[in-house]
């Protein structure tokens, strides 16, 4: 007899949390088998699908092809992870997050499949990615975009063919599933290209086992720096590329250029005339949620490894400050604390390590001592993002800025906490009427 199935979406991901030994599994053969008795697998499940890999890039990657495809007048749908507040930002259909009834019947339908039969063993984010797929398919756009979630030949993402492959950068992380090797890490992510259809490599420095893997598949590359690229100007820049119009005036997006410039390439390779009023709409509004997301005099940004760190850094110097500029840092225990905290250093005054919950994090006094190995100075270490954030409020200069980093579970914890802090705040207030 069959469990009874969860009635909400906190039961169900509280169930899938549990239902699988391990938390990442790699490899297709069992997704392959769901899919295909779900039917994903019979005939195309959208009008284009556009597949994004890479080590860093990728979440920008997809917030601007998102946006552009939408302002071109496109129904789209995209799916990416992790999330920073709520599971339903993974699932967004025409820029709306999936509601909780979209998700659970899903959820439902690959819970139908996997005991259709053989029952098949599948992890958290194997479920969520085919149930984001059921509801993708349900929705059926003209445009869905999708993030790979680790690596890019084995990840589930890739039960779907691509019909634009876009790999945006190579670097080390994940190490224990994807290893330390940059050529091999490259075959990985390339493995979401197909034969003849066209790959967009988003990056001048990506290993040669990326093209070459390419190359085997006759599929046409498209690299940045050689097909297409950026070009500076004053207030403003320019994409060109190869196979079309370049696009004069584009204003900055507050997300890197480069990838900026990628997914514009990306969305014309799809077979979609570029216009350049919707490219400079879009671009001129796409927001993106923990990626250098300012608030006030606070930077919030995910990024984890020593590559994404080295970027903020570059973009914290290209804004200095009267103050001091201090890091709240949380991090995982399967990431290059030392490489981020490196790359991180040359814009950095000061730092508070915090800890994080689960199995895999660090504790802030392990950061701590890593900093002052590295000549950094810790003002004070805490138990929590939230509680690290409310100690920084407390203690900094009219003049002085935080960067919140190192996690997606660093940067959702201080949001959860000023979410939480205006939602109180909202419910003190007196009602319209009242004295």
């Amino acid at each position: 007899m069959r469990d009874a199935s969860p009635s909400s979406l906190d039961a169900w991901l509280s169930r899938l949390e549990a239902a699988h030994p391990v938390g990442i599994d790699l490899g297709l053969e069992r997704v392959a088998e769901v899919a295909r008795r779900m039917g994903l697998l019979d005939g195309p499940v959208v009008g284009r699908v556009i597949t994004v890999a890479g080590t860093n890039g990728k979440g920008s990657t997809v917030a601007m092809l998102d946006a552009l495809a939408r302002h071109h007048g496109l129904s789209a749908a995209t799916y990416t992870s992790p999330h920073l507040l709520r599971y339903n930002e993974r699932l967004c259909l025409d820029g709306h997050e999936a509601d909780d009834a979209s998700l659970i019947a899903g959820f439902e339908a690959v819970e139908a499949a996997r005991l259709d039969g053989e029952p098949i063993s599948l992890t958290y984010f194997e479920v969520g990615t085919l149930g984001a797929l059921h509801a993708i398919r349900a929705f059926s756009p003209e445009v869905a975009i999708l993030e790979v979630g680790l690596g890019g030949r084995l990840d589930a993402v890739n039960v779907l063919d691509a019909d634009v492959a876009v790999v945006t950068t190579i670097a080390r992380d994940h190490a224990a599933f994807l290893g330390d090797d940059l050529e091999g890490i490259g075959r990985e992510k390339a493995g979401i290209m197909r034969a003849g259809r066209p790959a967009v490599l988003g990056s001048s420095d990506l290993p040669a086992s990326v093209r070459s893997t390419a190359e085997a598949l006759s599929a046409p590359v498209h690299a940045l720096g050689t097909a297409y690229g950026v070009e500076r100007e004053a207030a403003s820049w320019r994409w060109w590329c190869d196979i079309g119009q370049a696009l004069e005036g584009l204003p900055d997006p507050g997300l890197p250029l480069d990838n900026a410039a990628t997914a514009l390439m990306a969305l014309q390779l799809a077979g979609i005339e570029l216009d350049e009023t919707a490219c400079r709409q879009a671009l001129g509004s796409v927001v993106l949620p923990g990626r250098m997301q300012w608030r006030g005099a606070w930077c919030l940004d995910v990024g984890h490894n020593p590559q994404a760190a080295a970027y903020v850094a570059g973009r914290l110097a290209e804004r200095p400050v009267a103050g001091r500029t201090f890091a709240l840092l949380g991090m995982l225990g399967d990431k290059d604390a030392d490489g981020v905290i490196e790359a991180l250093a040359p814009s950095i005054d000061a730092w508070v390590p915090v800890t994080l919950e689960g199995e895999r994090a660090r504790s802030a006094d392990e950061l701590a001592t890593r900093l002052e190995a590295l000549d950094q100075e810790v003002v004070h270490c805490d138990v929590s993002p939230a509680q690290g954030a409310a100690w920084l409020e407390a203690h900094l200069a009219p003049q002085d800025r935080v960067l919140v980093c190192g996690s997606f579970f660093t940067v959702g914890g201080v949001l959860a906490a000023w979410a939480a802090r205006a939602q109180t705040e909202t419910d003190d207030r007196p009602s319209e009427g009242m004295t």
